[in-house]
């Protein structure tokens, strides 16, 4: 099978290009850059554009015969989303939207996407199933949800089969060491945190030590890196060799949560072996941010066959420890 992957050489897509590539698809990589690595895809054909040039896509339809399209580029900062909006509509929905066309133009039928549990809003329960209103509270979650409703829509009217995946943080890094998480600026907890141990920062700050959890920190899902690329595959696998007909959503996770205190300890433990130290500061809350935030995956692990296998917290900040490690070598 030939699979285009859309931002392939961004954090997520990356992963995903190395793994499609390991299982024998034929890979096909189009990214502008703009926050993605050349040096990160280390498989595959790159081609380097944007999705709003619709001749560029009409030529990449026209030369590669695809199976299936993943879709991983998208503007994905919450902050930024509601200081510049339009930014983040143009990018997520109108230029998704010139893929889909191109797709259903040249009858390319299979579509993995890339979405967001910020979908979701303020959580109403935890943790949060497929059946939990949807009422996004940003922008960014907004352009998520549109895309949601769009394949919905063309399933309806032009037989595109998709199906979209939801999640929190992912984390972690490649086992093998080849590829990891690059971002600038760096959001993600645990980089920041082996950041602020490896030196590239100064301290780490936990914002809030008075939320209703038994250490008083925020709870978050992290699923790893391979273990959300792994359902992507899977989805794929779904709607292309199982011939499943829809508009699909499922939400991922490793159906565990974990607090900010206790990244903050499994990273002092693991950095400590290597003579690393962090500082910790405190910090007042930060708006917005709810108590626990915890996906519930039994649905996806159910229908698509999907498990996590780096579910435990040490596995995912022990992969992502040694991508630091290889990071500050080269620094």
């Amino acid at each position: 099978m030939k699979v285009l992957v859309v931002g392939g050489a961004g954090y997520i897509g990356s992963h995903m290009v190395k793994m499609l590539a390991s299982d024998g698809y034929d890979v096909v990589v189009l990214d502008n850059l703009s926050t993605g690595f050349r040096e990160s895809v280390k498989y595959g054909t790159l081609i380097i554009g944007d999705l709003a040039d619709v001749n560029l896509l009409e030529n990449i339809f026209i030369e590669h015969k695809f199976d299936g399209v993943m879709h991983f580029a998208a503007n994905s900062l919450v902050g930024e989303s509601m200081q510049n909006p339009s930014k983040y509509y143009r990018n997520n929905v109108s230029n998704t939207q010139n893929l889909l066309d191109v797709m259903v133009r040249h009858h390319v039928k299979h579509f993995i996407f890339s979405s967001t549990a910020a979908t979701f809003g303020e959580p109403s329960y935890s943790p949060i199933d497929e059946n939990h209103p949807q009422n996004p509270i940003n922008p960014y979650g907004s352009t998520k949800l549109m895309v949601e409703r769009i394949l919905k829509d063309y399933h309806s009217a032009y037989g595109l089969h998709s199906v979209s995946l939801r999640y929190f943080n992912a984390c972690g890094a490649d086992p093998e060491g080849e590829i990891g998480e690059l971002h600038d600026p760096e959001t993600h907890l645990i980089p920041l945190i082996l950041q602020a141990a490896s030196g590239r920062r100064q301290d780490i700050t936990v914002f809030g030590r008075d939320y209703p959890t038994e250490d008083g920190t925020c709870i978050r899902d992290y699923i790893h890196i391979n273990d959300l690329c792994s359902a992507h595959a899977q989805a794929l696998n779904y709607i292309t060799e199982q011939s499943h007909a829809g508009a699909f959503a499922f939400n991922l996770g490793n159906g565990k949560g974990f607090s900010v205190q206790e990244v903050i300890d499994v990273v002092k433990e693991v950095v400590e072996r290597d003579g690393y130290n962090l500082t910790v500061k405190d910090g007042e809350r930060r708006q917005g941010d709810p108590a626990i935030l915890v996906a519930d995956s039994k649905l996806a692990q159910a229908t698509l066959q999907w498990e996590p296998k780096f579910d435990q917290l040490k596995i995912i900040v022990e992969h992502a420890w040694n991508w630091e490690k290889q990071i500050i070598k080269l620094n």
